[in-house]
């Protein structure tokens, strides 16, 4: 287990080894393995400030939102009265994720209670019912398309898990936004003709995987059953992905990484080697690396994307590695990954400030 110090020790390491182009695989050493990065009591009571600024925080706030008249013109709390803070909706919702999480986690988080009241407070019958109402109206069917709607089923995976008695209130609460989600997936995937391969909000594979881990923690067969054929019919035959394309300017997922992490959920262990490597076979080599995303100003809300990139990176090399030992050198790119981003989180401006939390607390949960 290490504490953020561990962050500094390794900036440190890695600044010794000279950046090169996107991808270097044809380098003579690897770094030797360096003790995985875990989400700790201590990173916990740092990390948890940062959706506790944000999600009671209305402004500034991007709404998102198609106008049908004059009446859509209202307040983010009179719009989205649980999911108003963080900038926008989206990332509110993964701002309560983190909640949830860290004090499921952790439950003598310095901060426990002043989590629950936050919680208890927001996640009212009431407020959920506006919510869903919003999703209802005749220009929202594909508000969040799909990352919204991914981040919902997370949240609601991770109520489901905590096992506290205000935990069985609130996913009541919640669960009927996370059935209409759910209905949601159900009506579109079948008609979604061509998987969506951006870096961005958009992308199919990430709106995929959690909804997938959804399914299968709730036990929800029909929305897994469509997922792991969808899955399927997208991405069984991709060969080649072409890391050396990434990443663009304003990724915070990798196409290429991202459908890797679905594919190892959905696929049996002896089908997703076989896909695996066909589809990025380099992965296996000792000497495959991948240099960090760099960012180039942290006070631009879509420059700082990139630090997302680094955190959704390390979490699906952690997987990798923590399922299989052909893949154990994946940690140590995984934690230069997480190494650059994480120092930069607490303090930082608003722009990342608000929903980078969430990345770092996943990548982590991912290490162990």
């Amino acid at each position: 287990m290490k504490h953020l110090s561990i962050c500094i020790i390794l900036f440190t390491f890695f600044a010794c080894h000279k950046s090169q182009n996107v991808v270097k695989n044809e380098i003579n050493t690897q770094p030797e393995v360096i003790e995985t990065f875990s989400l700790t009591l201590q990173e916990a009571n740092t990390l948890i400030e940062l959706p506790l600024a944000c999600v009671e925080h209305e402004y500034p706030y991007r709404l998102g939102q198609t106008l049908g008249g004059t009446k859509d013109l209202q307040t983010p709390i009179a719009l989205h009265p649980v999911f108003y803070g963080c900038f926008d909706w989206h990332s509110a919702v993964h701002g309560y994720w983190s909640m949830v999480t860290l004090v499921s986690k952790f439950p003598d988080l310095n901060k426990a209670n002043e989590v629950k009241s936050v919680l208890k407070r927001n996640f009212t019958k009431a407020n959920i019912a506006q919510e869903l109402a919003y999703f209802k109206g005749k220009h929202n069917s594909s508000f969040e398309r799909t990352y919204g709607w991914a981040w919902l089923l997370k949240l609601s995976e991770a109520l489901h898990d905590w096992e506290d008695p205000l935990a069985r209130e609130l996913e009541a609460n919640l669960k009927p936004l996370s059935d209409l989600i759910v209905n949601k997936y159900i009506e579109f995937l079948p008609k979604l003709v061509y998987p969506i391969r951006v870096g961005e909000h958009s992308n199919t594979a990430f709106g995929l995987t959690f909804a997938y881990d959804y399914a299968k923690t709730i036990g929800h067969e029909k929305l897994q059953t469509l997922i792991t054929k969808r899955a399927k019919d997208f991405y069984l035959n991709d060969a080649n992905c072409p890391i050396g394309w990434e990443p663009s300017g304003y990724d915070f997922l990798s196409p290429c990484f991202e459908e890797i992490d679905i594919m190892q959920r959905i696929l049996s262990k002896t089908e997703f080697e076989t896909w695996i490597s066909v589809f990025m076979p380099q992965l296996a080599d000792t000497n495959f690396n991948i240099e960090v995303a760099k960012v180039g100003d942290r006070t631009d809300g879509k420059l700082v994307h990139l630090d997302g990139l680094n955190f959704s990176r390390a979490w699906v090399l952690y997987n990798l590695a923590n399922t299989n030992p052909k893949y154990a050198h994946l940690k140590v790119i995984a934690n230069t990954h997480v190494n650059y981003s994480l120092p930069n989180l607490v303090g930082d401006s608003y722009e990342g400030g608000h929903w980078l939390g969430s990345f770092a607390i996943y990548a982590l949960s991912q290490s162990e």
